[in-house]
């Protein structure tokens, strides 16, 4: 069994319960904005809970959050300043840390109805090049539909560095394998492999839908003989229905323990995952947790 590796949480939620400045619609940015230390301190909790990956905070660095006119002014400054806090705490740390360049849903989290191809193209671009100097790897953050990989992957060629793409899936137990959009996880595994993924994750979803998206996965792989990293980090929200509208309001929690979600981890290691972590409301409790498994493993 292939050596695990332990992703961060959720840094959206670990900012709002550290203090940080944190509201709809900037979300994870208002802190970049307002008091960027709270973002290297968060950061810096994961690494010191054993995280081996962690992510940069560019995931409100879209229009979506900041406004377009803000987009317009600082989202690139922005998101460069994720890239370097990053760098920082993993400077700091004096341990060895990969650092995840994020690459989020543009049009909001779990819409593939609203995705536009070319404006989606153009900030995506603009993300990487704010981060390329200071990540790692890129991860590719909750993608709803197989189009939106489709596109990414081509601006993501620009990139030599290494390529992780994350799907979000329905949050529906009766309907597993299955991604926001309707499209089955295993027509977007296909189509990912053609564009030489490095991985493929499953994240923003709650954790029950995981274990089956992983098994469907490892028997794409196996088909076709691709030996590539497989990887989940889900949230611990309550279920998100279609139509979901991310700037509203803050989505609701759900009690998640750190073992609860050690157990889900262990069923999905059993699937093939080697890369394991948490999304939103999974905290460096729960990764502590994960890294004690891990060097017991």
């Amino acid at each position: 069994m292939n050596p695990l590796t332990i992703l961060d949480g959720g840094m959206g939620r670990e900012l709002k319960r550290m203090g940080a400045p944190f509201s709809q619609p900037y979300w994870s940015a208002q802190a970049l904005i307002e008091a960027p230390h709270f973002v290297e301190h968060a950061h810096q909790q994961f690494i010191d809970a054993g995280a081996d990956i962690i992510t940069t905070n560019s995931y409100a660095c879209v229009p979506f959050h900041l406004g377009d006119k803000l987009y317009q002014e600082r989202g690139i400054e922005l998101a460069h300043l994720a890239a370097q806090l990053a760098k920082n705490a993993v400077l700091h740390s004096q341990r060895h840390v990969t650092i995840a360049g994020s690459l989020p849903p543009v049009f909001g989290s779990y819409r593939p109805d609203l995705f536009l191809a070319e404006q989606a193209a153009q900030v995506w671009h603009d993300l990487l090049q704010a981060q390329e100097h200071n990540v790692d790897v890129w991860l590719v953050e909750t993608l709803s539909s197989i189009e939106e990989a489709q596109v990414v992957s081509h601006v993501l060629a620009q990139s030599p560095k290494p390529k992780y793409y994350a799907y979000t899936l329905l949050d529906d137990v009766n309907q597993l394998g299955k991604l926001r959009s309707g499209e089955t996880v295993e027509d977007a595994v296909q189509s990912l492999l053609k564009h030489n993924p490095d991985g493929i994750l499953f994240n923003c979803s709650i954790p029950e839908v995981i274990e089956s998206a992983l098994e469907v996965t490892a028997r794409v792989l196996k088909h076709h003989h691709a030996s590539i990293h497989l990887g989940a980090f889900a949230n611990s929200f309550t279920p998100i229905r279609s139509g979901h509208k991310a700037n509203d309001a803050v989505q609701e929690l759900r009690e998640v323990s750190p073992q609860d979600y050690l157990r889900f981890a262990k069923q999905w290691q059993q699937h093939g995952a080697t890369i394991i972590g948490g999304c939103c409301g999974i905290g460096p409790e729960h990764i502590n947790v994960l890294a004690q498994w891990k060097a017991n493993v």
